[in-house]
Order: C-alpha cells, then structure tokens, then sequence
C-alpha cells in the first residue's frame, strides 16, 4: 500500500471560470458566494469551503477588475475615436461614467475570479486529500 495520498479530480479552468461567472462556490459548484450585493458567504452554505484564506487574500480580485475595465476602456476609446461619431469631450466624460460605474458591478464577478485563478494554481486541499495526508504523515512516522 503507498503512503503517498491519491490525487483528487480538480475542476479544469474552464469549469472554475463557468462557476465564477455564476457566481458560485469553485469547489462544489452549488453554493452561492454572496447574499447580497457586497456580502459573501463564507464559507460556502453548501461545502464549507472558505472564500476569504487570509487577511487580504480577496485584494488580488482588484487586478482582475482593474484589467477588465482598462480593456474595455480601451477598446471603446479606440472605436469612438475611429469611428469620428463622438467627440473627444463625450468620448470622455462616457468613458470616466463607465470607469467608475462598471467596476462597482463588475466587483462581485472580479471577485469570482479570482477566487476561481487561485483555487486552480494554489488549490487548498479538500477534506479527503486532508484525512489522506494525515494517513501518509501517519504512516510515515511508523516506520
């Protein structure tokens, strides 16, 4: 018998992103994140998995929507500017309203994820890999 634990499935990338985008748990996948317009659960209702790791975990969501709203910032600059339709004074002012409305609703979803980036490339073990590591550690300190 190994004392190496079995490694547990994880959801692809892709599977994370779909649950973030719903707004739910990425290791269950049922459970809601908030419940409310800024209130998260935590942990999850469904799981118990826990959202915030440590204190200022959740900051790193604020690339996510600061990277979201400066591409699309971008863009529209770029396709009001060529498109000769605005002028330069609207373009902006419609550009500064976007730039302070779209991340205050953009926030719950940045918040997704970057909790679905981290539980991909830094996963927390769930409660199975965490009974079979203390087997492992437990079994090595036997011999």
């Amino acid at each position: 018998m190994s004392s190496t634990p079995s490694p547990v499935a994880r959801p692809s990338q892709a599977t994370l992103t779909g649950r973030a985008l719903r707004l739910r748990c990425p290791a269950c996948g049922q459970g809601r994140l908030f419940r409310g317009w800024l209130r998260m659960n935590d942990p999850c209702p469904r799981c118990g998995r826990r959202f915030d790791r440590a204190p200022g975990y959740l900051l790193g969501s604020i690339y996510f929507n600061y990277g979201v709203t400066t591409l699309l910032v971008t863009a529209a600059y770029f396709a009001g500017y060529f498109s000769g339709k605005l002028t330069s004074q609207q373009l902006l002012i419609a550009l500064a309203a976007f730039s302070v409305l779209f991340p205050m609703w953009f926030f719950r979803y940045a918040r997704a994820l970057w909790i679905a980036f981290d539980e991909r490339w830094d996963p927390w073990p769930n409660e199975q890999e965490q009974r079979e590591l203390k087997r492992a550690a437990a079994a090595a300190e036997e011999k």
